[in-house]
């Protein structure tokens, strides 16, 4: 096992499944060159002429899609934790007796944790994506042959549009799909808004197979995946569980600490001026994420200003801002409640948006540089700003990289976090896994201070004599580690088991072996 120092100052393996890897350069520092994948040419006199596409079932889709040995399956995390779809599909290759697959999720949720049974017998080699929840446990303590992969979600995209990952074959669950392939997510049982994360898949892909539960005539209106682009159409009875689809618990945090840290985030935008008339942000669907868009609206309201967009998923508070007049836009990237699927449908104020738009680096521009503020979460930071947020201070890999990573470029990057999670500090020496450089995180809002990246001189000198409790990350740290105490460093083999890609393709960090 060689390794390489990126320079970012970790080690990291020189080959990754079979591959030479590029190490981590810096920020802007990875030019890339070529040109983007393109996917085989194909004919129309090799489809149906009255353009109805549907198979009988999934497995004849799979079986006249080719599926053998060693492919890459690609699917999507629309349907979160009510996924039925990607684990029926490899239902199906082990029914095959397919072995070697490279599963290339957008996103992975623990109603997956039935497909451990898959890594275990060979049937998929290994997962490019998010590993959560009991995925992320079983990888940790190396129970997966090949190395994983994680990459945020323009990462996804800039690795399928440049040739990185060759899809054999995507399958793409629809809760509205016509004959010809054409579909959305916006209808049916299982409406989950958008399908952007499937945009690149049903582009790039060799063959795309679109499965959906709620047939409708020619043509899907509006179509978010066009029928062009389809190989196969199946009909089944249910996508997933609709319950788990939607979030049914999109709801403000109650918590008094996470309630502070909302409020002392708010307050700390509008001590900085980024508040005003005109302003973008983005903030994400978690209690404490939710809390800052409220305490957004309270400040806008008083001070009579609105936004030109919001960028993130929908949710009913921000539709509400939306309706209100508070927001002249938002620029949608997924959908976390029915509201959102609503507004999403009714209201032209919704911008439809993807990884390539919003996210993805190898391209001439994208939507998270022109935000003037974003709210963002971690599991760690450490001293030199420095973030982690796919592994825990024990080192196990339980959280995806999703857009974290491609909103660092915003404007202003805000990480609103407890000081300490069940007596582990979360400020630490150094971050267990690197995720995010230091130079583009500027602050840390904590309940018992906010710590400024000495890089953003102006937000010093903005908030300087504003009232709020202003530290160095070195005083929180110290104000940690006297509550909790100082923190074990996590029991860890050489082995890696995962690696962590930067925006640009290029290797930032891995993850390694967790001793059992």
């Amino acid at each position: 096992m060689k390794t390489i120092s990126n320079a970012a100052g970790r080690q990291i393996l020189s080959e990754i499944n079979g591959e030479a890897s590029i190490p981590y350069q810096g920020v802007g520092k990875y030019k890339p060159e070529g040109k983007k994948h393109a996917p085989s040419i194909a004919s129309c006199s090799d489809y149906p002429a009255d353009g109805n596409k549907v198979v009988k079932n999934l497995r004849t889709a799979l079986e006249k899609a080719g599926l053998r040995d060693g492919m890459t399956i690609s699917t999507h995390h629309h349907f979160r934790n009510g996924d039925f779809l990607a684990n029926q599909v490899f239902d199906i290759a082990k029914e095959m007796g397919v072995k070697g697959l490279r599963w290339f999720p957008s996103a992975s949720f623990p109603c997956h944790e039935h497909l451990i049974q898959y890594l275990q017998d060979g049937t998929i080699q290994r997962i490019e994506g998010s590993m959560n929840g009991p995925l992320g446990h079983f990888v940790s303590e190396g129970g997966m042959e090949g190395t994983g992969v994680l990459r945020s979600h323009g990462g996804r995209y800039q690795a399928i549009q440049d040739g990185e990952v060759l899809i054999d074959i995507t399958v793409i669950g629809a809760p509205a799909a016509d004959q010809f392939g054409n579909s959305n997510g916006l209808s049916g049982d299982s409406a989950c808004g958008l399908l952007g994360f499937a945009l690149a898949d049903s582009e790039y892909a060799d063959k795309v197979i679109v499965v959906t539960d709620n047939p409708v005539e020619f043509p899907c209106i509006p179509w978010q995946i066009q029928g062009n682009h389809v190989d196969y159409v199946v009909h089944i009875e249910k996508l997933g569980d609709p319950s788990k689809i939607i979030s049914g618990t999109t709801q403000i945090t109650k918590s008094p600490d996470r309630l502070l840290l909302a409020e002392l985030t708010a307050k700390f935008c509008q001590a900085a001026g980024i508040i005003r008339e005109g302003f973008s942000f983005q903030s994400g669907a978690g209690g404490t994420s939710l809390a800052v868009g409220e305490y957004f609206r309270k400040i806008m309201k008083e001070e009579g200003v609105r936004a030109r967009f919001a960028r993130g998923g929908s949710n009913k508070y921000l539709v509400s801002m939306l309706e209100e007049g508070l927001v002249d836009y938002i620029l949608d990237g997924q959908t976390f409640d029915l509201e959102g699927v609503r507004s999403m449908a009714e209201n032209p104020g919704h911008v439809w948006s993807s990884p390539f738009t919003s996210y993805n680096y190898h391209g001439k521009g994208n939507f998270a540089g022109l935000v003037d503020v974003v709210i963002l979460g971690a599991t760690e930071v450490d001293l030199e700003f420095n973030a982690n947020v796919v592994t825990h201070s024990d080192g196990y890999l339980l959280h995806g990289i999703g857009g974290w990573q491609n909103c660092l470029f915003s404007k202003t990057v805000i990480l609103p976090i407890p000081l300490f999670r069940d007596r582990v500090p979360v400020v630490r020496d150094q971050v267990t896994t690197l995720c995010g450089p230091g130079e583009l995180i500027d602050v840390v809002v904590t309940e018992r201070g906010i710590a400024i990246n000495p890089l953003r001189t102006d937000l010093i000198e903005a908030t300087k004599n504003s009232g709020l409790p202003i530290k160095t990350m070195e005083e929180l740290k110290a104000e940690a580690d006297r509550i909790c105490g100082l923190p074990a460093s996590p029991a860890l083999d050489e082995k890696v088991v995962a690696a962590i890609k930067w925006v640009d393709g290029t290797v930032i960090d891995v993850v390694r072996q967790v001793s059992k």
